[in-house]
């Protein structure tokens, strides 16, 4: 599978999408980088769609997707039949939407974490496997029928 990284901001998350995306390329990573490239004021669905897209089409394994809160970059990105998006805060709900849901997306809240947490969300969310089983049956679940 792809280890390509898509990655996506709005003008709140531009500077944590920056380092992100240093620390992906350090880490041998390919990036699509959907912006956006300033800290302009933008609306955040014109830069995630792009990113859930990238996902749902295997171009991408996983998305990352920033914004203040993290919940309006989550909503859009769930608004794609393909996408579990995860708001995390914490290391901890990174590695469990992995582990539990088989998160693919991870959204972060530019205003409630600092540049550390967000880089330990994302290593972790990145080195996590799913791990099936009894998660399997629940996470079928979450998609709607088409």
């Amino acid at each position: 599978m792809s280890q390509t990284i898509a990655i996506g901001c709005d003008h709140a998350g531009f500077t944590f999408k920056e380092g992100i995306v240093q620390l992906l390329k350090k880490r041998g990573y390919e990036v699509l980088d959907f912006g956006t490239d300033s800290p302009d004021s933008v609306d955040y669905p014109d830069f995630v769609h792009p990113v859930a897209d990238a996902v749902e089409s295997g171009k991408a394994l996983y998305g990352i997707v920033i914004c203040g809160s993290g919940n309006g970059v989550a909503m859009t990105a769930n608004k794609h039949q393909g996408i579990r998006a995860a708001l995390c805060w914490k290391i901890e709900l990174a590695e469990l939407a992995r582990q539990h849901n088989n998160a693919n997306v991870i959204a972060i809240p530019a205003r409630f974490v600092g540049m550390h947490m967000a880089i330990g969300m994302v290593e972790t969310f990145l080195s996590t496997e799913f791990e099936g089983g009894r998660h399997e049956r629940r996470v079928s679940k979450i998609a709607c029928a088409v």
